[in-house]
């Protein structure tokens, strides 16, 4: 007997280890290899940004295949530092819009003007500005390469927060005042998970935007300053502006490899699990799966590492803050109206200012002619916006309810749909140049079609998102009641999706006017087509550094965009609101 404890008692620390559940299993080793990697690769692409500016010129970008894998890294890492800064800003400005009808008068409108603003106006007068703040160091140009990203996701997740929270349903809002939670516990136990699913799908869209626009925060050319990043966007430039195809493939190769790891490695496991946030009164039938988020379940010592954050977490949960309340007396409520008309009064004085500004800017070498052209192009503009956002719809509703009703479907879509989402326009630059050339064909017509891949990855993913959203109860009750055809999109679906749809066609029009800046003037080698378009304008514009032109073309812009929204996505924004809730 003795003899057969021995082996036991020469390692007494290692038996307590086992005992105490303590010694890591093989998920922890799995989730360690995964964030040492994570870190490794995130130390090296931090040490590469402050590297000096000069280092550029002397090392411009190859188009070696071989450079591929650091280009890549250092791509990601841009546009993962955007989606923090994006994450960010929908918390604090999405949420504040919803809770303070004030503040809502102003963001709500500024997000409409901001999201029509091309990422090339944006370029156009923060160049300077962040050079300047880290002179001789490439860290600047780090800050506009991610800057001009987080303007192509930061809009659209906005959007999706601000309709999630504005459609909490209001017997769950009931309950949760019912048993005493606090403003800050209603928003995390109630209002930000019901937000999560729909969240999480705009946040992959907006990872597939930011690609888009790739080139362009990457091979930055404003006026007389060029500046080309290493990365995947400035190789596609590369490849385009020398003619080569192989380059090219290389390019979308390295693209599809990078949206399948970040897929399986970030998104995947988002996805599952927000999707016990879904509401519903009856068990789902089918449940997306991860790999990732089963090994970061089933650790040991990684939970363990965890648990000081985790009651971090449970201490702030206990917070009972709550907004000031309103005495609901006759002179409050007149004090309140004031203070309401005083604020709108000031809102109006700035934009009044803002608006005389740019005027008094502009007319010291605009003349007429120009605002003619301007106008001219955007209705132009518009016209194509508009046809191809019902196109859009017509063909993508029914694909995304058809996807996201089917979970385990939907997970094999995902990374498919996330690489068709992050399909830069830039690579059909010369099937489209070739083509119009070679036949003649009209470029106000034949370039619209690249528009497209600016405007149906936000109405596809904004539905699959609502559709996948949709209550497993009001399913069953379809069914029982027989619901077919016509009458269960009528009575069931459409109502389901239908905020998902507005967010998504909302953000698709503010992703058609930005795509309208690459689509409507395209260049393969030393060739070029343009179409008639604000697009184009701006577009030229930028490149010939005239600012004056270029303010104007993004002032003409933001103006029909924020009427465009203000006569069709606003009224449906609010009737989904009053009648479309899950109540």
């Amino acid at each position: 007997m003795k003899s057969a404890l021995r082996p036991r008692s020469q390692f007494p620390l290692l038996a307590a280890l086992a005992r105490a559940r303590v010694w890591p299993n093989v998920y922890d080793l799995i989730a360690f290899a995964l964030l040492i990697a994570a870190a490794a690769l995130l130390a090296h692409g931090a040490a590469a940004a402050r590297d000096p500016l000069a280092l550029l010129s002397q090392h411009p970008v190859s188009l070696d295949p071989s450079h591929l894998p650091e280009y890549a890294l250092r791509t990601t890492l841009r546009m993962f530092a955007a989606m923090l800064a994006s994450l960010l800003f929908t918390f604090l400005i999405a949420t504040w819009a919803a809770k303070s009808r004030r503040a809502e008068r102003i963001i709500v409108p500024a997000l409409d003007i901001l999201q029509s603003v091309p990422v090339l106006g944006f370029l156009s007068f923060t160049v300077t500005f962040f050079l300047g703040l880290f002179p001789g160091r490439q860290l600047g140009a780090e800050c506009v390469a991610v800057f001009a990203i987080f303007t192509s996701q930061a809009w659209n997740m906005a959007f999706s927060f601000y309709q999630s929270l504005r459609t909490v349903p209001r017997d769950l809002d009931e309950v949760s005042r019912g048993f005493g939670l606090s403003a800050w516990q209603r928003f995390w136990r109630l209002e930000a998970p019901f937000a999560a699913p729909g969240l999480v799908w705009n946040m992959m869209m907006s990872m597939s935007g930011g690609w888009f626009f790739v080139v362009a925060s990457e091979a930055i050319t404003v006026g007389d300053t060029t500046v080309e990043l290493p990365g995947i966007g400035s190789y596609l430039a590369t490849a385009i502006a020398l003619k080569n195809f192989a380059a090219v493939g290389w390019a979308v190769a390295a693209m599809a490899v990078l949206i399948a790891l970040y897929d399986q490695l970030l998104f995947r496991p988002i996805v599952a699990w927000a999707d016990k946030f879904r509401v519903e009164t009856t068990a789902g039938q089918q449940r997306p799966r991860s790999w990732v988020y089963e090994v970061a379940r089933r650790t040991r010592l990684v939970k363990r590492a965890l648990r000081p954050l985790a009651w971090l977490w449970q201490r702030a949960m206990r917070l009972r803050w709550h907004p000031r309340a309103v005495a609901a007396a006759p002179s409050a409520a007149r004090a309140t109206n004031w203070i309401d008309r005083l604020w709108l009064a000031v809102v109006l004085a700035i934009a009044v200012w803002g608006a005389w500004y740019a005027f008094d800017y502009g007319r010291q070498t605009l003349n007429g002619s120009d605002v003619a052209q301007a106008f001219g192009g955007a209705l132009a503009t518009l016209l194509r916006v508009a046809v191809l956002i019902a196109i859009a719809s017509l063909i993508w509703v029914p694909v995304g309810v058809w996807i996201g009703l089917r979970p385990r479907l939907a997970a094999r879509v995902q990374p498919l749909a996330q690489f068709l989402a992050a399909f830069p326009a830039n690579v059909l630059f010369p099937v489209a140049v070739i083509a119009i050339v070679s036949t003649g064909a009209n470029p106000d017509i034949w370039l619209s079609p690249l528009m497209v891949l600016g405007t149906q990855w936000y109405i596809l993913f904004n539905v699959i998102a609502g559709a996948s959203a949709f209550p497993t109860d009001l399913r069953e009750a379809s069914s029982v009641y027989r619901l077919r055809s016509w009458t269960w999109w009528r009575r069931a679906i459409l109502p389901g999706i239908f905020p998902y749809y507005v967010t998504g066609a909302l953000t698709a029009s503010g992703g058609s006017w930005n795509a309208s800046i690459v689509a409507e003037l395209v260049h393969w080698g030393d060739q070029r087509v343009q179409a008639h378009g604000l697009g184009a304008y701006i577009a030229r514009a930028t490149e010939a550094g005239d600012f004056h032109r270029v303010m104007l073309g993004v002032a003409v812009m933001s103006l029909f965009v924020t009427l465009f929204n203000r006569a069709v996505w606003r009224p449906m924004y609010v009737y989904a609101e009053r009648r479309l809730r899950l109540d």
